[in-house]
């Protein structure tokens, strides 16, 4: 006849020490695997938040234009690039000049604008947490035309999706 107390303490007994490592390696392993895909996603939809900003900015740009017959500030033919490198104010207003447009940026955004021929071209340029970023500088031409700079071996169609 068998103890059914024996029987009962045998199954209370707990975890062993491989099972426990057992677990741990497959826990590991997933980690291993999901963190970098995890990174990727969050820097894809940082990417994607910083391309809307850039329509935003074409749109506003076109609005722009349309009121005032130039791309530019001044009414001359200097480059906006250029008078913002002599400190003047962007054209961009204050919620499209980064992205996300409060808190700490992803992204700057600035125009690049001349008016003879009338033309711009929008740069997203990587800072803080996407300064790594493997896409570069996101770019964005009054024609549409999407692109990315300094980034070796991608295209747009690898950046712009």
């Amino acid at each position: 006849m068998t103890n059914p107390r024996s029987a009962f303490s045998h199954s209370r007994r707990g975890f062993t020490l491989i099972e426990v490592m057992v677990v741990v390696a497959i826990v590991a392993i997933l980690a291993a695997i999901a963190m970098p895909n995890y990174q990727e996603y969050v820097r894809r939809s940082k990417r994607v938040e910083a391309q809307g900003v850039l329509m935003e900015a074409a749109q506003f740009m076109q609005r722009y234009y349309s009121a005032n017959d130039r791309y530019t500030a001044a009414a001359d033919d200097t480059t906006q690039e250029t008078e913002q490198k002599k400190g003047a104010k962007s054209l961009l207003p204050d919620g499209l000049q980064q992205s996300p447009r409060s808190g700490g940026a992803n992204y700057t955004i600035a125009v690049f604008a001349q008016d003879t021929p009338p033309r711009y071209t929008l740069k997203a340029t990587r800072t803080g947490s996407m300064s790594s970023d493997r896409c570069g500088t996101l770019t964005l031409s009054g024609l549409g035309v999407k692109g990315v700079a300094d980034a070796p071996n991608l295209t747009a169609a690898d950046c712009w999706k």
